[in-house]
Protein backbone atom coordinates (compact mmCIF):
# COMPACT_ATOMS: atom_id res chain seq x y z
CA UNK A 1 0.00 0.00 0.00
CA UNK A 2 1.22 3.48 -0.71
CA UNK A 3 1.53 5.64 2.04
CA UNK A 4 1.37 9.55 1.17
CA UNK A 5 3.09 11.42 3.99
CA UNK A 6 1.39 14.92 3.78
CA UNK A 7 1.67 18.32 5.13
CA UNK A 8 -0.68 20.89 4.55
CA UNK A 9 -0.41 23.81 1.95
CA UNK A 10 2.87 21.61 0.14
CA UNK A 11 3.79 20.29 -3.04
CA UNK A 12 2.62 17.21 -1.42
CA UNK A 13 -0.84 18.33 -3.12
CA UNK A 14 0.71 16.94 -6.50
CA UNK A 15 1.86 13.73 -5.29
CA UNK A 16 -2.02 12.75 -4.25
CA UNK A 17 -3.21 14.93 -7.42
CA UNK A 18 -1.60 12.24 -9.73
CA UNK A 19 -2.72 9.35 -7.25
CA UNK A 20 -6.46 10.81 -7.94
CA UNK A 21 -5.37 10.74 -11.28
CA UNK A 22 -4.29 7.23 -11.94
CA UNK A 23 -6.89 6.21 -9.65
CA UNK A 24 -4.59 3.89 -6.91
CA UNK A 25 -5.39 3.83 -3.66
CA UNK A 26 -3.30 4.88 -0.99
CA UNK A 27 -3.24 6.05 2.50
CA UNK A 28 -2.77 9.61 3.83
CA UNK A 29 -0.97 10.46 6.87
CA UNK A 30 -1.16 13.75 7.80
CA UNK A 31 1.42 16.28 9.67
CA UNK A 32 0.46 19.70 10.69
CA UNK A 33 2.62 22.55 10.05
CA UNK A 34 4.13 24.66 13.09
CA UNK A 35 1.64 27.34 13.84
CA UNK A 36 4.03 29.68 14.71
CA UNK A 37 7.15 28.69 12.43
CA UNK A 38 4.96 27.46 9.39
CA UNK A 39 7.59 24.13 9.57
CA UNK A 40 7.04 20.61 9.09
CA UNK A 41 6.89 19.09 12.66
CA UNK A 42 9.34 16.94 13.80
CA UNK A 43 7.68 13.65 13.33
CA UNK A 44 8.32 13.55 9.82
CA UNK A 45 12.06 13.37 10.41
CA UNK A 46 11.49 9.82 11.51
CA UNK A 47 9.90 8.75 8.23
CA UNK A 48 12.96 10.87 5.99
CA UNK A 49 15.86 12.20 7.92
CA UNK A 50 15.02 15.91 5.80
CA UNK A 51 11.79 15.93 7.58
CA UNK A 52 10.34 17.42 4.65
CA UNK A 53 7.01 16.43 2.81
CA UNK A 54 6.39 15.07 -0.02
CA UNK A 55 7.30 11.97 1.16
CA UNK A 56 5.98 8.73 0.06
CA UNK A 57 6.35 4.64 1.89
CA UNK A 58 5.65 2.09 -0.97
CA UNK A 59 6.51 -1.71 0.70
CA UNK A 60 9.70 -1.44 1.67
CA UNK A 61 10.72 2.03 -0.64
CA UNK A 62 10.81 5.24 1.24
CA UNK A 63 11.17 8.27 -1.55
CA UNK A 64 11.36 12.08 -1.19
CA UNK A 65 10.96 14.88 -3.95
CA UNK A 66 8.18 15.78 -5.90
CA UNK A 67 9.63 14.41 -9.19
CA UNK A 68 10.93 11.34 -8.15
CA UNK A 69 7.98 10.31 -6.26
CA UNK A 70 5.57 11.18 -9.56
CA UNK A 71 8.31 9.32 -12.09
CA UNK A 72 8.56 6.44 -9.81
CA UNK A 73 4.63 6.54 -9.48
CA UNK A 74 3.90 6.30 -13.32
CA UNK A 75 7.33 3.66 -13.98
CA UNK A 76 5.33 1.32 -11.43
CA UNK A 77 1.93 1.98 -11.64
CA UNK A 78 1.11 4.30 -15.20
CA UNK A 79 1.08 1.65 -17.97
CA UNK A 80 1.94 4.38 -20.01
CA UNK A 81 -0.56 6.70 -18.50
CA UNK A 82 -0.28 10.88 -17.93
CA UNK A 83 3.41 10.21 -19.57
CA UNK A 84 3.95 10.64 -23.64
CA UNK A 85 6.25 7.75 -25.18
CA UNK A 86 9.85 7.22 -24.79
CA UNK A 87 12.41 8.95 -27.50
CA UNK A 88 9.39 11.31 -28.69
CA UNK A 89 9.52 14.97 -28.73
CA UNK A 90 7.05 15.14 -26.67
CA UNK A 91 9.04 13.19 -23.85
CA UNK A 92 11.86 15.37 -24.29
CA UNK A 93 9.63 18.12 -23.44
CA UNK A 94 8.05 16.15 -20.66
CA UNK A 95 11.53 15.30 -18.96
CA UNK A 96 12.58 18.96 -19.36
CA UNK A 97 9.23 20.40 -17.45
CA UNK A 98 9.67 17.51 -14.51
CA UNK A 99 12.53 19.18 -13.68
CA UNK A 100 12.36 22.66 -14.27
CA UNK A 101 9.45 23.11 -11.83
CA UNK A 102 12.02 22.91 -9.02
CA UNK A 103 15.49 23.42 -10.50
CA UNK A 104 14.44 26.82 -12.02
CA UNK A 105 10.93 27.83 -11.53
CA UNK A 106 10.65 27.92 -7.35
CA UNK A 107 13.95 29.43 -6.27
CA UNK A 108 13.40 33.01 -7.12
CA UNK A 109 9.36 31.86 -5.99
CA UNK A 110 11.22 31.00 -2.51
CA UNK A 111 13.43 34.01 -2.91
CA UNK A 112 10.28 36.02 -3.14
CA UNK A 113 8.94 34.04 0.10
CA UNK A 114 12.09 34.39 1.86
CA UNK A 115 12.14 38.43 1.40
CA UNK A 116 8.72 39.04 1.79
CA UNK A 117 8.74 37.63 5.33
CA UNK A 118 12.38 39.47 6.36
CA UNK A 119 10.38 42.75 5.54
CA UNK A 120 7.14 42.27 6.79
CA UNK A 121 8.31 39.78 10.30
CA UNK A 122 8.18 40.48 13.94
CA UNK A 123 11.66 42.68 14.70
CA UNK A 124 12.70 45.69 17.18
CA UNK A 125 11.04 49.14 15.75
CA UNK A 126 14.54 50.17 14.39
CA UNK A 127 15.45 47.44 12.55
CA UNK A 128 12.21 47.59 10.22
CA UNK A 129 13.56 50.30 7.81
CA UNK A 130 16.89 48.73 7.30
CA UNK A 131 14.63 45.22 6.98
CA UNK A 132 12.16 46.25 4.47
CA UNK A 133 15.12 48.59 2.45
CA UNK A 134 17.48 45.48 2.06
CA UNK A 135 14.11 43.31 1.39
CA UNK A 136 12.69 45.83 -1.48
CA UNK A 137 16.41 46.46 -3.18
CA UNK A 138 16.69 41.84 -3.64
CA UNK A 139 12.79 42.13 -5.48
CA UNK A 140 13.62 45.06 -7.55
CA UNK A 141 17.17 44.28 -8.67
CA UNK A 142 17.23 40.47 -8.99
CA UNK A 143 14.20 38.86 -7.85
CA UNK A 144 11.42 40.49 -9.67
CA UNK A 145 13.54 40.46 -13.10
CA UNK A 146 13.83 36.77 -12.73
CA UNK A 147 9.90 35.87 -11.90
CA UNK A 148 9.59 38.31 -15.21
CA UNK A 149 11.58 36.23 -17.13
CA UNK A 150 10.38 32.78 -15.86
CA UNK A 151 6.45 33.93 -15.99
CA UNK A 152 7.23 35.36 -19.71
CA UNK A 153 9.29 31.97 -20.91
CA UNK A 154 6.38 30.32 -19.39
CA UNK A 155 3.48 32.25 -20.76
CA UNK A 156 5.16 31.72 -24.42
CA UNK A 157 5.75 28.29 -24.32
CA UNK A 158 1.90 27.54 -23.29
CA UNK A 159 1.27 29.63 -26.30
CA UNK A 160 2.68 26.56 -28.78
CA UNK A 161 0.45 24.06 -27.13
CA UNK A 162 -2.06 23.18 -24.73
CA UNK A 163 -0.23 21.99 -22.20
CA UNK A 164 3.18 21.55 -21.50
CA UNK A 165 4.88 18.44 -23.16
CA UNK A 166 2.47 19.12 -25.99
CA UNK A 167 -1.28 18.66 -26.44
CA UNK A 168 -1.74 15.90 -24.41
CA UNK A 169 -2.12 16.69 -20.26
CA UNK A 170 0.83 15.11 -18.17
CA UNK A 171 2.04 14.62 -15.02
CA UNK A 172 4.49 17.26 -16.17
CA UNK A 173 1.46 19.70 -15.59
CA UNK A 174 0.98 18.39 -12.45
CA UNK A 175 4.61 18.90 -11.62
CA UNK A 176 4.33 22.25 -13.14
CA UNK A 177 0.92 23.36 -11.38
CA UNK A 178 3.01 24.33 -7.65
CA UNK A 179 4.89 27.02 -8.97
CA UNK A 180 2.55 28.55 -10.83
CA UNK A 181 -0.28 28.14 -7.84
CA UNK A 182 2.50 29.73 -6.35
CA UNK A 183 3.02 32.37 -8.38
CA UNK A 184 -0.47 33.45 -8.68
CA UNK A 185 -0.74 33.59 -5.13
CA UNK A 186 2.50 36.07 -4.55
CA UNK A 187 4.44 36.63 -7.54
CA UNK A 188 2.06 39.01 -9.66
CA UNK A 189 0.28 36.07 -12.15
CA UNK A 190 -2.78 37.47 -13.35
CA UNK A 191 -4.12 38.14 -16.68
CA UNK A 192 -2.10 39.83 -18.58
CA UNK A 193 -0.69 36.14 -18.78
CA UNK A 194 -3.60 34.65 -20.30
CA UNK A 195 -1.76 31.42 -21.28
CA UNK A 196 -1.14 30.46 -17.70
CA UNK A 197 -3.95 32.21 -16.23
CA UNK A 198 -5.93 29.78 -18.61
CA UNK A 199 -3.50 26.63 -17.98
CA UNK A 200 -4.46 26.96 -13.86
CA UNK A 201 -8.60 27.01 -14.45
CA UNK A 202 -7.79 23.84 -16.25
CA UNK A 203 -6.27 21.94 -14.05
CA UNK A 204 -8.37 23.15 -10.86
CA UNK A 205 -11.41 21.72 -12.84
CA UNK A 206 -10.23 18.16 -13.63
CA UNK A 207 -12.04 15.89 -11.04
CA UNK A 208 -8.72 14.05 -9.97
CA UNK A 209 -7.55 17.56 -8.70
CA UNK A 210 -10.86 18.17 -6.93
CA UNK A 211 -10.63 14.99 -5.13
CA UNK A 212 -7.05 15.54 -4.35
CA UNK A 213 -8.52 18.72 -2.45
CA UNK A 214 -10.95 17.25 -0.88
CA UNK A 215 -8.46 14.63 0.88
CA UNK A 216 -5.47 16.88 1.74
CA UNK A 217 -6.47 20.36 1.40
CA UNK A 218 -5.13 23.14 -1.82
CA UNK A 219 -1.77 23.60 -2.54
CA UNK A 220 -1.81 26.87 -1.23
CA UNK A 221 -3.17 28.88 1.64
CA UNK A 222 -6.82 30.27 0.32
CA UNK A 223 -7.25 33.60 1.38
Amino acid sequence: MITVHHLNHSRSHRVLWLLEELELLYELKRYPRDPKTMLAPAELKAVHPLGKSPVITDDDLTLAESAAILEYLLERYGNGRLMPQGGTPEYRRFRYWMHYAEGSAMPPLLLRLVFDRVANGPMPFFARPIARAIAKGANSAFIGPQLKTHLDYMEAELEKADWFAGNTFSAADIQMSFPLEAARARAGLDESRPHLMDFLQRIQQRPAYKRAVERGGPALPTA
